[in-house]
């Protein structure tokens, strides 16, 4: 079977990491005087990964984005069909997480981008029948996962399908096609429903670009869209020399978190990457206490809506 990469677009990562809880609330809240280094962290569910367990809530994560609930012919909810897996994660555990009390459920993807893109009104039908599944979870919103960049044509079609899933809604975008910060948030603008958000993908795990680059598309995203409709996603591996990834160090990792103070920022994705060993390394890093290296945030001129539909 060929290698799939750790990325929105990848299958199950093969990084297992062990991860184990510390702290105390006290302890927690004084490593958190200061700005949080991150508010969110992505879970990628895989038939390794069905429950996770991490420290993240130390950086400052309180919000989960489950990547999918459904992928190919697996399903992590109890009553959804097709399933493939044998055990359904402990989702009354991961509610009662403290780096998951807000929690935007992700719908039904698959792992080839390929064959998303061609069946996403398929795609768009199965996520409306895992709605009324939905994991016992605090539910923030939705997110659609098949990723959107610029060699993706069709637009219509995928608008057709945005269009026909519950709100609040989120989708992720990305750009490998380097058109550049203004021109890719003018490609967005084009097609994106007024009500849909977006998670920018900010490459630096593929070392498509540095953070400072990373940071000023999400600035022009958020000076299209505003800043309630635009989150980041810090992309927490890197590439292993003879292929593969590894998790990023703490080192490579808190420059991307310094220069994205003042947007929502997920780690992607902390079962397979982020430990407690990483955690532990960036609240010791000296950028957590680099006031000012984030440029300004746009001021948003629309927010996302607040209503859940189903």
């Amino acid at each position: 079977m060929a290698e799939r990469r750790p990325s929105w677009r990848c299958a199950a990562l093969v990084v297992a990491l062990a991860l184990s809880r510390s702290l105390t609330g006290g302890a927690v809240a004084q490593e958190l005087a200061g700005e949080p280094l991150a508010q969110g962290v992505v879970w990628q569910p895989d038939a390794l990964h069905k429950n996770p367990r991490g420290t993240w809530d130390r950086l400052g994560v309180s919000n989960l984005l489950v990547q999918w609930t459904a992928v190919d012919d697996a399903t992590f909810v109890s009553g959804a069909r097709p399933s493939a897996v044998a055990h359904a994660p402990d989702w009354s555990r991961i509610a009662a997480e403290p780096w998951a009390r807000n929690v935007i459920v992700g719908l039904a993807g698959a792992f080839d981008e390929t064959w998303a893109r061609a069946h996403v009104e398929e795609l768009a039908e199965r996520s409306r029948n895992l709605v009324s599944v939905r994991p016992p979870v605090n539910v923030e919103g939705w997110y659609f996962p098949v990723e959107v960049d610029p060699t993706w044509k069709d637009m219509a079609r995928l608008k057709r399908a945005l269009d026909r899933l519950p709100r609040p809604l989120w989708i992720s975008v990305y750009d490998h096609s380097e058109l550049g910060a203004q021109q890719f948030a003018d490609w967005v603008a084009r097609w994106l429903p007024a009500d849909v958000g977006v998670f920018w993908q900010d490459g630096c795990g593929a070392f498509k670009r540095d953070p400072a680059t990373a940071r000023a598309y999400a600035n022009a995203l958020a000076g299209r869209f505003g800043t309630e409709r635009v989150r980041v996603i810090a992309e927490a591996f890197r590439p292993k020399r003879r292929g593969g990834f590894r998790p990023a160090t703490a080192y490579e990792l808190a420059p991307q978190l310094a220069h994205y103070q003042g947007f929502k920022v997920y780690l992607f994705d902390g079962p397979h990457y982020v430990s407690p060993t990483l955690v532990d390394g960036l609240l010791k890093h000296p950028l957590r206490n680099t006031p000012g290296l984030a440029l300004e945030v746009p001021q948003p001129p629309a927010k996302i809506g607040s209503g859940q539909d189903s």
